[in-house]
């Protein structure tokens, strides 16, 4: 594993922005919290190597922070918390091999528009844009595609800090040792290392030209196969107590753009989507009874649209009312009985919910700890609104989930442990492994890293 040169990113010194904390860490959603001894904001690589350093040998455990996206407590510690937020921007382009350096603490939502302005994209991304770089990949974001796979699949090389305070540099084409680093790491939960900066593949900016329309779930199910193979990307969104789906096909287009006309795009997006629904799930949380109705006046609602864009203004969108949320990897062959039964355990029981479920899918990887790791992937995404009980929905949903072999996201709400990892992942011990080499003594450990991946 190679070690880049020193110094090429700021002068070593104190660590920018150390403070005692008082405060909690809370993330988006609210349902984790943590209270760190101190929080570490480095302005340069050598800062954050000094932290980690620092850290070890005082025993306590180091966390590294992006925009708190997680449900899980995937980053949490009562140890240092270091907040990336100062390691952001692109470092370079490479426009003969089609790749871009960026810092591991830069947004999606700045690194796609800085790559718009270049003339360059990711091929894929998923549908929000507010996590960083490291905590979007490190988790396994995703978004649906027939052909291309998650964010974490588009990384071509990775530097991260490991727990002796070692810089570290991997690729896929790299020596042995790097190649087994570049395998794990790119989804590494942060229990290998820090990732300071990361490498994605890009490629000329394109259009891409999306379809909303709804669709009866019955024809959805039916004709599944059918629409995934026939469409780029394909996802749709069924609203529990109904029979109704929302679809979108987005498939690359010789243009001409014709973008969301600014005023139906505020009205649907930020009115329909995000201020109504507030409203109907806020009378939903104090009047369950009320659910089922408005489901059925809501699904009703949908109107077909298409509109063509550059890729992240149609595979993204705004996401203002929180919530809480479980997602699960199945094989992608078992979607169609899965939602069939998720859809009859709804019907059955006195649950009320009121956001749709979510269906994407993602083709194999080679990722260990991808949740599309060597199969072809669908996923379905439970949520409920913030504030509202939804232990008895996950816990129901996820028994039905689980019985298809379902690998949940990494930082989405799961009950699973090591041992049911170890059954459902074929390259899991590789991972663990290579945990235990590079972090024996659990620097970069928490309560979440223990269940999931053991001692």
């Amino acid at each position: 594993m190679s070690r880049p040169p020193r110094g090429t990113r700021g002068a070593p010194g104190t660590q920018t922005g150390t403070r005692r904390s008082s405060e909690a860490w809370r993330n988006w959603a609210g349902n984790v919290t943590a209270r760190p001894v101190r929080e570490v904001t480095p302005a340069s690589v050598e800062e954050l190597t000094a932290a980690v350093r620092s850290a070890a040998e005082e025993g306590l455990k180091v966390k590294a922070v992006g925009s708190g996206h997680s449900f899980t407590a995937a980053a949490a510690t009562d140890g240092v918390l270091i907040r990336p937020q100062l390691l952001t921007g692109i470092r370079s382009i490479d426009r003969v091999n089609g790749t871009v350096t960026v810092e591991a603490g830069t947004p999606l939502k700045r690194l796609n528009m800085a790559l718009a302005r270049e003339g360059l994209s990711l091929t894929n991304m998923g549908d929000i844009m507010e996590q960083t770089v490291s905590g979007a990949t490190s988790t396994g974001t995703h978004g649906t595609g027939r052909d291309s796979a998650s964010i974490a699949a588009q990384i071509k090389g990775l530097e991260l800090v490991t727990a002796s305070g070692e810089l570290l540099t991997c690729s896929e084409k790299g020596t042995e040792d790097e190649r087994a680093l570049f395998a794990a790491a790119r989804i590494g939960l942060g229990a290998l290392g820090i990732v300071t900066a990361i490498t994605f593949a890009v490629e000329p900016i394109f259009l891409l030209s999306a379809r909303e329309e709804p669709m009866p779930l019955d024809r959805v199910l039916t004709d599944f196969e059918e629409l995934h193979a026939e469409n780029e990307h394909f996802e749709f969104y069924w609203f529990p107590h109904t029979d109704s789906c929302n679809t979108k096909r987005n498939n690359r287009s010789a243009g001409p753009e014709a973008p969301v006309p600014k005023v139906s795009g505020f009205v649907e997006d930020e009115v329909l989507s995000n201020g109504l629904f507030q409203v109907v799930n806020s009378i939903g949380r104090a009047v369950p009874a009320t659910i089922p109705a408005i489901a059925k006046v809501s699904s009703r609602a949908l109107s077909s649209r298409t509109y063509t864009d550059i890729p992240y203004k149609v595979f993204t969108s705004p996401r203002r009312v929180r919530f809480v949320e479980m997602e699960y990897a199945v094989p992608r062959a078992a979607l169609v009985d899965t939602l069939r039964e998720l859809k009859s355990m709804v019907d059955r029981s006195r649950l009320r919910i009121s956001f749709p479920v979510e269906v994407r899918t993602a083709p194999a990887d080679d990722i260990a700890l991808s949740t599309a790791s060597d199969r072809d992937t669908a996923y379905v995404a439970v949520h409920m609104y913030k504030g509202t009980p939804y232990h008895r929905y996950f816990t129901a949903a996820e028994q039905i989930l689980t019985a298809h072999e379902g690998r949940p996201h990494w930082g989405k709400m799961h009950t699973r442990d090591a041992e049911y990892f170890a059954r459902v992942y074929p390259r899991f011990a590789e991972f663990t492994a290579l945990r235990d080499r590079l972090d024996p003594d659990r620097v970069f450990g928490n309560a979440y890293l223990r269940r999931v991946l053991g001692d």
